[in-house]
């Protein structure tokens, strides 16, 4: 079983179908799936998208609260009651909903970012501005991570 990575920009065509990049369709085929699931992130303007492994993610998640508690129905209401379950066609291509052009902004472009046992469907710009504000984090939290490295290692 592969993981989603890199990232790849496609358009979309004048009836809205986007091709699902060659690599991520590969590990949807090899999952036996010939629908592709996506949720709107919850604090992102963009999809997340994929196939069992992304499913299984979030069962366990939502399994890790009690049944049938207030927490577990609001996580459930927002990832799986606002997810879509979109036909991957014979030349690897989806038409992107409505809904889901909505929530990211999504007009003529899309960036598929991929993201391990899932991947991201974004809007270019929205993208590129989140890319940015991620990478200034990430390296915020290397250094973070160094310094608490440094300092358990001082005290020994």
């Amino acid at each position: 079983m592969g993981d989603f990575v890199s990232k790849y920009v496609n358009r979309l065509d004048s009836k809205g179908r986007v091709s699902i990049p060659a690599p991520f369709r590969q590990i949807l085929t090899r999952e036996g799936q010939e629908m592709l699931f996506c949720s709107p992130s919850l604090d992102l303007e963009a999809v997340d998208a994929g196939g069992l492994r992304l499913r299984g993610e979030i069962d366990t998640h939502l399994e890790s609260f009690e049944a049938f508690s207030d927490e577990r129905e609001v996580l459930a209401t927002a990832l799986l009651g606002e997810s879509e379950t979109l036909k991957i066609d014979k030349d690897g291509r989806v038409v992107l909903s409505d809904t889901i052009k909505a929530h990211t902004d999504i007009t003529d472009s899309v960036v598929f970012v991929g993201q391990g046992f899932k991947f991201q469907i974004w809007q270019p710009d929205r993208y590129e501005a989140y890319k940015a504000e991620a990478t200034e984090r990430a390296r915020a939290m290397r250094k973070a991570k160094a310094a608490q490295k440094q300092r358990e290692g001082v005290g020994q």
